[in-house]
């Protein structure tokens, strides 16, 4: 059963993964303060579980499709934007999203969880919120320690290669999987948003 089980964990890093991580590791380890007129989103991933498998990170608001840059186990990844709102996206072997409200001169914290399906390796967005009873929150003890423990990484000309090799692919996810996300109910889609005052 448990050869089974890593069986399946390989194949799933074949079919999923990015073939290595091709971000660079930022310069400087330390994240910057959002200015007066922009906003900023970190997004985390730490977890035993797929960390075999990349997942890539899209801005997919107004339809449009802006890469991030992608996530490997370990990493975080800062994303200056405008203040307002904004769709992220999430692309494995599917695709996930996360709605955000980002008021200006703040910085949010988002993190990548891996969901390993039977054959699939599928990855959610989950806002980090102040609100201390939400699933994931920057009031807990753990918020020190997914910032602490994760890389700050950036692309590269073999990300943004990656990126511009799998367009496509990309494409067809967030169409496919955006059907998916707008059957949600107004109170699982409130759970999968930054508002703006979970901004820090």
């Amino acid at each position: 059963m448990r050869f089974m089980y890593l069986w399946v964990l390989a194949a799933a890093a074949l079919l999923g993964g990015c073939a290595g991580n091709p971000m660079q590791v930022s310069p400087t380890q330390t994240i910057p303060a959002a200015g007066p007129e922009s906003a900023q989103v970190v997004f985390m991933r730490s977890s035993f579980v797929g960390k075999m498998i990349d997942a890539s990170l899209y801005d997919v608001t107004g339809g449009q499709t802006k890469f991030i840059g992608i996530m490997a186990n370990g990493n975080k990844v800062n994303y200056p934007t405008t203040p307002g709102k904004h769709t992220f996206m999430v692309v494995s072997e599917a695709a996930d999203f996360l709605e955000a409200d980002l008021s200006p001169g703040k910085t949010y914290y988002s993190l990548v969880t891996p969901r390993m399906g039977v054959w699939k390796a599928r990855f959610s967005l989950w806002p980090v919120s102040t609100d201390p009873k939400a699933e994931y929150t920057s009031t807990g003890k753990d918020f020190a320690s997914w910032v602490k423990d994760t890389e700050l990484v950036g692309n590269s000309p073999r990300s943004l290669a990656w990126f511009e090799s799998n367009k496509s692919s990309v494409e067809e996810k967030r169409a496919e999987y955006w059907k998916e996300w707008q059957q949600k109910s107004a109170e699982d889609l409130a759970k999968r948003t930054l508002h703006p005052q979970d901004g820090l």
